[in-house]
């Protein structure tokens, strides 16, 4: 298993679980590489932070779903694009990974994985980015 980030100091705020989220697939090293809190403030502002609601965290963390840092630069990204469109509600596809998105709250609603995706339908949607 790749090492845990503590996701809750960045994305969730302090007073939530660690849940111990990987944020390196295939069980990578990180030895040497930038911590996710070094790589999501070189990123972005603390003010406009991606933050996943409480069901997010459980599916990620009962799939067991690795978030990369890349993985959460082209969600905030797929964000922008989404939002100067109007959109509200979104799915961002991040490789076989789909997350749905309140655009004006920055908010990550759900998370489903590729094994998850099949027979699945997305409701109260009003737009869809591949990042």
């Amino acid at each position: 298993m790749a090492d845990p980030f503590d996701i809750n100091k960045i994305l969730i705020g302090p007073q939530q679980p660690n849940l111990g989220i990987p944020t390196r697939r295939n069980g990578a090293s990180t030895a040497g590489s930038p911590s996710f809190e070094e790589v999501l403030q070189q990123t972005q502002g603390m003010d406009g932070t991606l933050k996943f609601s409480a069901h997010a965290r459980t599916r990620i963390q009962s799939r067991q779903i690795a978030i990369a840092p890349s993985d959460i630069k082209r969600i905030e990204g797929a964000l922008q694009k989404v939002a100067a469109k109007g959109g509200r509600e979104s799915l961002v596809l991040v490789d076989q990974t789909a997350y749905v998105v309140s655009v004006p709250n920055r908010t990550v609603i759900t998370v489903v994985d590729k094994d998850n995706l099949q027979q699945n339908v997305f409701t109260n949607i009003d737009s869809a980015v591949i990042a």
